[in-house]
C-alpha cells in the first residue's frame, strides 16, 4: 500500500519516509512516530493500518539523519543500538522531522501524531509544543514534559505490567493533565507491537479503538 519517499527536513538533509495514503479523499493525516528500532516491517505496517482507516499515514526514519535504513531487530543488540541511537538523535531534532512530516502531509487536512515507546514521548511533544492532536503509546520519557501546556489533546496508552513505567509515574499523568485521558491495560511495554512476545491482542484493538475515536473527534473531524 505505501511507498518509501524523500522528505525534506529543517535542517537542510532529506530523510527517508514511509507515506501509506488512502483510497478517496483522506480523513485527514496521522504522523507515525516510531519506537528506537526504526521505520521496520512494524511500523509501515501500523502506517499501512491508518490508511485503511481513511488517513494519509506518513511515518519519518529519524535515524537517517545518523545512518540510512536503519531497521532493528526486537533482540538485546536491537534494543542496545536503538538507545544509542535516539540518544544521539534527541528530541529537538525528532521534533522538527515530525513538523516537517506534518507539512508534507497537510494537504490531507488536519494532522494528528500516534507513537511509540520512545516515538509516544515525541507525540506529547508534538501535542505541547507544535499544537498536533496526539496519541501516546508507553512513552517512558514523558515526566520532565508533563509541566508543559499542551497546545493540543493528548491520549495515553500504558500497559499496567511496564517495569519501564511504574504505576505511580502513569499516576502523573492524570495528576498533571488531569484534562486528558489515560488508559492503562493489562499488559506490558510494548503491547500494541503485533511481531513479538510483548504483543496483547485485546489491550492492542482496545487502544486502536480508543486511538481511532480519539482522531475522528480531533482530526477528522476538526
Amino acid at each position: 500500500m505505501g511507498q518509501q519517499i524523500n522528505l525534506p527536513t529543517t535542517r537542510t538533509q532529506c530523510i527517508g519516509a514511509y507515506l501509506a495514503q488512502p483510497q478517496g479523499r483522506p480523513r485527514g493525516g496521522i504522523v507515525v512516530i516510531q519506537e528506537i528500532y526504526g521505520v521496520n516491517a512494524h511500523i509501515r505496517s501500523v502506517a499501512d493500518r491508518f490508511a485503511e482507516h481513511g488517513y494519509t499515514a506518513i511515518a519519518p526514519a529519524f535515524f537517517d539523519h545518523l545512518e540510512s535504513g536503519v531497521e532493528l531487530g526486537y533482540d538485546r543488540a536491537g534494543s542496545a543500538r536503538g538507545k544509542q541511537l535516539v540518544n544521539e538523535l534527541g528530541l529537538e531534532r525528532a521534533l522538527e522531522d515530525v513538523a516537517s512530516a506534518a507539512e508534507a502531509i497537510s494537504s490531507s487536512g488536519r494532522i494528528g501524531t500516534v507513537g511509540y515507546c520512545w516515538g509516544g514521548t515525541v507525540a506529547l511533544l508534538a501535542a505541547l509544543r507544535l499544537g498536533l492532536p496526539s496519541v501516546s503509546y508507553y512513552g517512558a520519557r514523558n515526566l520532565p514534559f508533563l509541566h508543559e501546556q499542551p497546545r493540543a489533546p493528548v491520549m495515553f496508552h500504558f500497559g499496567e505490567y511496564d517495569t519501564s513505567i511504574p504505576p505511580e509515574m502513569v499516576a502523573k499523568h492524570r495528576e498533571l493533565l488531569p484534562q486528558m485521558e489515560t488508559f492503562t491495560y493489562p499488559a506490558g511495554h510494548g503491547f500494541n507491537r503485533d511481531v513479538g512476545p510483548s504483543y496483547d491482542e485485546s489491550s492492542a484493538k482496545l487502544a486502536m479503538q480508543r486511538t481511532l475515536a480519539f482522531l475522528d473527534r480531533h482530526v477528522a473531524g476538526a
